[in-house]
């Protein structure tokens, strides 16, 4: 065993578990990966976690990664957190959460979201600010939400905190946060772009004072993702089973270190789209421009690039649950509009289109329609209204569609729904795109072990990760598209929208 080599852990604090990978800071070699589940709680649009849990998880999957492994603790330079965007964390004065967080996925606060966007001289103005205009999964709406509902909670926070600043700050003792997640606030300025100073002059005042938030309250965002922030508390070491010396990065969240793993950035791919199929539906690219679209958030990636993102609330799980709710296996699907059927899968709200309220709309039925058409129009509805919001970021972004240079681009296809046949073969059926799998699964965590390469070497992580080989995949020619059924369920959901669907 080479007890000289040096080993980063890139760690992926997700909705539903946290993932931790160790992986050789020289080849990118991946050598284990550590895993824990997180409890996720609430009906009615509630969405919510203990951050406690958090923690508790990351120790975990980063012990059995170290574990897993086969290296001495020793070895392990550095790390850095990826984590789910948006999420509110409302510290109390001991440091530690007053209340479960609200998750991205919360959609409570969709009527604050309302209240705010027409605020501020409107949605333009919002964009011109910060990128994005708020809606109820947007850390901003949540936070009016809390002031609304639960005042005692608001008036006693101490500190303000998204799920991977909370767990950095866990790790280091330090408030930080990075460009790329503080953009998924709605209270962060873009006017400068990611590569703006460091500290909390990075946060609009004018939002702040319109959100009643306190600048002392929020962390000083770092230069990048890759910033080294510290080396790990004695708390954090022990927890972790790691040495003191271990290099912290800033981090970012799970879409800006899945670009960076995917290879996207100034230092590599730049306007090359992905799509991810997960608990949600995201589409984005790493891009000189950042659009002024209300439909898109204008994120800043981790790097100093933009990283415009369309988001779907409802993709894998919302399929699973036709599945299940029609007895059949999620691989079991007909080619739903084949019998005209049209499926639009909105079981949680929408967000992409704005449909905070939302529920599912099946249509088309008839006594001998076959339930595994049912299940084939839920996969083409779910991958419908993702690929409805690529085209709409690229065209923001500049992109001619009708350019073969643009149309006939590899779409990078990640997320759970990548490693199944039905959802890789109706991607291709609607866009009519080749698809690029990369034959990495932990892109995150990998993004986040790249960003801890980086604060431990002063490489570029984008860079780095592309000598690791991170986003290299296999290449899935195009299919001949179907225009006839993407017709069919734009004409379903334009006729819906004014009354069903609200």
């Amino acid at each position: 065993m080479r007890t000289s080599r040096s080993v980063v852990i890139g760690v992926d604090s997700s909705t539903q578990s946290t993932k931790a990978v160790a992986v050789d800071t020289v080849t990118g070699g991946l050598l284990a990966v550590g895993r824990a589940p997180h409890t996720v709680t609430g009906t009615g649009g509630a969405r919510e976690s203990d951050p406690e849990e958090w923690w508790t998880a990351l120790a975990t999957a980063v012990r059995a990664a170290v574990r897993d492994a086969g290296i001495p603790a020793t070895a392990v330079t550095g790390i850095a957190v990826a984590g789910q965007q948006h999420g509110l964390v409302a510290l109390g004065a001991d440091g530690r959460a007053l209340r479960p967080a609200l998750l991205w996925n919360d959609t409570r606060s969709a009527p604050e979201a309302a209240v705010l966007a027409a605020g501020l001289g409107g949605p333009k103005s919002w964009l011109e600010r910060t990128g994005s205009v708020p809606v109820a999964s947007m850390t901003a709406a949540k936070w009016q939400w809390l002031r609304a509902h639960e005042p005692a909670h608001a008036a006693a926070t101490t500190g303000v905190r998204l799920p991977h600043d909370y767990l950095t700050e866990r790790l280091t003792g330090h408030a930080v946060t990075d460009p790329g997640d503080a953009s998924g606030t709605c209270w962060y300025g873009q006017g400068g772009g990611a590569g703006r100073d460091v500290g909390r002059d990075s946060y609009d005042p004018e939002i702040l004072d319109l959100l009643g938030l306190d600048p002392a309250l929020l962390p000083a965002v770092a230069p990048s993702g890759a910033t080294r922030v510290g080396t790990l508390t004695a708390a954090a070491a022990e927890a972790l089973g790691l040495p003191r010396t271990v290099v912290v990065a800033a981090g970012t969240g799970d879409n800006m270190a899945a670009a960076v793993g995917l290879g996207l950035g100034g230092a590599g791919l730049l306007d090359h789209p992905v799509v991810s199929l997960g608990t949600s539906g995201t589409v984005f690219a790493a891009t000189r421009t950042r659009p002024a679209d209300p439909g898109l958030a204008g994120f800043a990636a981790t790097d100093g690039t933009y990283l415009p993102l369309g988001c779907t609330l409802n993709c894998t799980l919302a399929v699973d649950r036709f599945a299940a709710l029609l007895g059949l296996d999620r691989e079991d699907a007909a080619p739903g509009a084949d019998e005209g059927v049209v499926v639009l899968p909105y079981l949680d709200g929408e967000r992409t289109p704005d449909l905070p309220h939302a529920a599912g709309l099946v249509t088309g039925l008839r006594h001998t329609t076959d339930p595994r058409a049912i299940l084939g129009a839920a996969y083409e509805g779910a991958a419908f209204t993702v690929l409805r919001a690529l085209d709409g970021l690229l065209a923001a972004c500049g992109l001619d569609l009708t350019d073969s240079a643009v149309r006939d681009r590899p779409l990078r296809l990640i997320g759970g729904g990548a490693r199944g046949r039905t959802w890789t073969d109706t991607v291709r059926r609607l866009s009519g795109r080749p698809l690029v799998v990369p034959a990495a699964e932990e892109l995150v965590a990998l993004g986040a072990a790249a960003l801890a390469g980086g604060a431990v070497t002063g490489e570029d992580p984008v860079a780095l990760a592309h000598a690791w080989g991170t986003g290299a995949g296999e290449l899935l020619p195009p299919l001949a598209r179907s225009t006839e059924t993407w017709d069919r369920i734009a004409g379903v959901l334009t006729a819906a929208s004014p009354g069903l669907l609200r």
